[in-house]
Parts: C-alpha cells; structure tokens; sequence
C-alpha cells in the first residue's frame, strides 16, 4: 500500500486496525505521514512497515492497537531478521516505534508496544555501494555518444551526480533555474535531505556537459521546468516531466553495460565514486562532507574507497 493511497484517507485502504481504532485513530496515523515526515523517501518507507507491521498482527491475536504487545513487535522483528539485512530491519522497527510515539502522545494508545524492542545489531565502517575507480568513471562518461539529446541529458546527469555528490533526488528534483551563472562560473543549486539547499560550483567537465544539454533541450527560457526530463514515447523530444529515479536507475545501468563496465552500478554509485576520487586527490573529508551535506563525516567515511587499493595491493603478495 503506497502512500499516496494511505493519504486518500479512505477507511477502506487503512489498515484495519487504525479503521477499528475509530475516527480519531485514522486521523492521528494520516497526520503522522502528512505532517511528522517531510521526504518523500522516508515517507514511503514508513508507511510500508506500518502497514505491513499492522497487516502481520491481524492473525496472531492482535487486531486492534490496544492489543498489540512487545511481544508482537519482538516476534514480527525476529521474522524479518531472517529475511532481511539488519539496516532495513532497524529501520522498519524505527517506523513504527516513531508512529506508536505520535498515536500515545495523541491519547490512541497508552503505552508504545515498540520501545522495549530492540532491533538487530549493525556496525558498518564501509559502505556497500558500488564504487567505480577514476578511470572507470571516466570510460562510462566518455562513452555516452553525444550527438542526440538523450545522451547529452544522461551525460549530464551521471556528471552532475560524480562531481556534486548529488543524491539522485536531488539531482532529479532539479529545475532549469537551478543551473545559473555565478563570478563568471556555473553553479548548480541542490535540494537535499532535510530541506537544506545546496550551492556549488560547477567542475569544469561538468559545467560543458550542462551548458551542452541545456543548449540543445532548448530549456533556456523555461526556469521552472524540471532540468531533467524524460523522452516521450518512440520520440526524440522531451516530455516536460521529471525523469523518475527508476528512470534513471536503469539509464545508469544501461549506460553502463554499453561502457562495458562490470561493476553492478546503481543510482549512488557516482555520488561514491565522487567522494572517493575527490579524497584521493587530496581533498579533506570535512569538506568532502560539507560538499556531500552529510551531518557527520561518520556518513562520508561510509563512502571513502581509498583502503580498497591498500587491500588489493595486499592480496597480491599471497604468492603461492
């Protein structure tokens, strides 16, 4: 159940337990999704253990909040751990230990069933995203023919992600008006987490890639339509709507394939591989972090691939 269907307040898509619950109940869960929880990402993530939690009590004896216990939320924890990574096990158990805070500071349920519960242990100090090296990076950009316009856009939009650090949302969520001239440079303004707006100035690769697209997709004189569009069906023109990140996810992976690249690239695979050249190349991590707007350079550690040399470099000395 999306949330797009969850915010249709219709008592028919709640979860059952919410519509028992009353009318109270159903208004203080849809408050929580409209008014707790800003990014579209995070909204629909907690909305989808919410009601997957909710739809799992139903047959063991839980069917309305009043008797939901730790017991259940231990139980219904413990199963996903077989099935899923501990990440996304914590994060389901934060959804809706975060949702039985909003229902008892509402007076819908007394006591917060989740609190007690603790989720799976998980300490990671490298990240998992697919990380291409600088010469890699530079093939799949290289390769992208750019003498239609769809090249000309994924081209810029893998540049922008490399060499900005942008998150696919961000990047996504771009407006023409967002690329602008600033002290005879180009800059890029970025929407990130949170609400924070970022401005950066442009690489020089990447302020070609941009001023070519931009050039071509005649976007000059429409400052508020989406910088990044999709392609209308069996044709060569923009459609006026906003690339889709699942667009862009099989673009990146398609791009790739063409390239001849291995590595099974995804979305974040260029804001990783962005911080790691930029750390290589002597950059500092509390910069590389600022850049990246993570809150902590814990984040952007995550993201630093430099020991990858370091431990194949090792390796090789197994000689046998």
């Amino acid at each position: 159940m999306s949330v797009a269907i969850i915010a249709a307040d219709s008592p028919g898509t709640l979860p059952a337990a919410i519509v028992r619950g009353g009318d109270r109940a159903r208004l203080r869960f849809l408050e929580f999704f409209a008014a707790q929880i800003r990014n579209a990402n995070t909204r629909r993530s907690y909305a989808r253990a919410a009601v997957e939690f909710l739809a799992w009590c139903e047959p063991r004896g839980a069917s309305t909040l009043e008797a939901i216990t730790p017991i259940h939320v231990a139980g219904w924890v413990e199963e996903l751990t077989g099935t899923h990574a501990a990440p996304t096990v914590k994060q389901r158990l934060a959804a809706i230990r975060h949702l039985f805070d909003w229902l008892v500071t509402g007076h819908i349920m007394q006591t917060n069933p989740a609190h007690s519960v603790r989720g799976p242990k998980h300490s990671r100090k490298r990240g998992k995203t697919p990380v291409l090296s600088p010469e890699e990076a530079r093939q799949l950009l290289a390769s992208i023919p750019a003498d239609a316009l769809i090249g000309k856009r994924d081209r810029a939009l893998i540049g922008l992600m490399t060499y900005t650090f942008a998150r696919i949302g961000a990047a996504t969520a771009m407006e023409v008006q967002d690329v602008f001239s600033q002290n005879r440079r180009l800059w890029v303004r970025l929407h990130e987490k949170g609400g924070k707006q970022v401005e950066l100035p442009c690489h020089h690769t990447l302020e070609d890639y941009l001023h070519d697209y931009i050039e071509a997709a005649g976007l000059k004189d429409s400052p508020r339509a989406p910088l990044f569009q999709s392609f209308r069906r069996g044709t060569s023109d923009l459609s006026g709507d906003g690339l889709l990140q699942s667009d862009a996810y099989r673009l990146v992976q398609r791009r790739a394939a063409a390239a001849g690249i291995d590595t099974n690239v995804c979305n974040h695979t260029f804001r990783a591989t962005g911080i790691t050249a930029y750390l290589k190349n002597g950059g500092t991590l509390e910069k590389a972090a600022n850049i990246a707007n993570h809150s902590s350079t814990r984040t952007t550690q995550l993201y630093d691939r430099r020991d990858d040399d370091v431990s194949l470099d090792e390796i090789e000395r197994i000689l046998i």
